[in-house]
């Protein structure tokens, strides 16, 4: 994630909390999408770092089974 993705997070999660349904909505569906590329991202690095498939699902609070049915085929 580079510094000007880092800024947009930041403004989109403020964005979460507007008062205005529409704004809000809007920028939880963008947090939504940016929670799955980052939990890509993160564990494609744990896997080149060796880690099993079991680690990765108790760091993401779910079972083995679960994580790797979700990104073993990437």
């Amino acid at each position: 994630m580079t510094v000007p993705e880092a800024r947009d997070a930041v403004d989109t999660a403020q964005a979460a909390a507007s008062r205005d349904p529409g704004t809000g909505l809007r920028a939880v569906a963008a947090l939504r999408r940016l929670t799955e590329r980052l939990e890509a991202l993160q564990v494609d690095n744990a896997r080149r770092q060796g880690w099993s498939w079991d680690e990765i699902g108790t760091a993401l609070g779910v079972s083995r089974q679960a994580v790797h049915k979700k990104h073993a085929r990437r």
